[in-house]
């Protein structure tokens, strides 16, 4: 049975608003952003800094979990192996 790696919360780094954590700073900065899709934009009335913030928010996460998962990789590989050689610990009282 192999281990299903699962990344470690990055509440730190990327609150989650859904558990009552106070709201994440914010900080303006310039960007620059294509004339036509920032006016289509601002006609549809979106939210271009929030959407903005959103999509950054999903890229950081996705990087900082295959940085981890790559940092980590040799960890993984032998748990995986010592699991496969071994079995799980405590596979004798297991009830499922």
């Amino acid at each position: 049975m192999r281990t299903k790696v699962t990344m470690p919360s990055l509440q730190t780094a990327i609150p989650n608003r859904n558990f009552g954590e106070r709201k994440p700073l914010k900080r303006a900065t310039n960007l620059s952003l294509s004339a036509d899709v920032l006016e289509a934009a601002k006609a549809l009335e979106l939210n271009v800094s929030q959407i903005c913030d959103a999509h950054l928010r999903e890229l950081v996460l996705r990087e900082q979990n295959i940085r981890w998962k790559s940092e980590h990789a040799d960890f993984i590989a032998a748990y995986n192996a010592t699991i496969e050689k071994e079995g799980l610990p405590l596979e004798a009282w297991r009830t499922f």
